[in-house]
């Protein structure tokens, strides 16, 4: 299961090969060529945000239910329990 931390962690490891491979590629030129990164940095954040912003990291899921319990007096009590999911 990809959790969050996971999630950014590779993207991150993602972003760091792709920003090296930029950087070494091609030949030593006086005049900046930041267009190739500048796309490949723009594609990354949008891939990112659309994943963030799809849901794919809501809450999680409750199931509850209510259960007889005895308190210590002997009484039944009916208690709320929930399940996380």
């Amino acid at each position: 299961m990809l959790t969050k931390s996971n999630f950014t962690g590779a993207a991150l490891a993602t972003l760091a090969l792709v920003g090296c491979l930029v950087a070494t590629g091609g030949n030593a030129q006086a005049h900046p060529r930041f267009g190739v990164g500048l796309g490949i940095g723009i594609a990354t954040g949008a891939v990112i945000g659309a994943a963030v912003a799809s849901g794919a990291y809501a809450t999680p899921v409750y199931s509850c239910r209510y259960v007889e319990r005895y308190d210590r007096w002997g009484n039944i009590r009916l208690i709320k329990v929930c399940d996380a999911y």
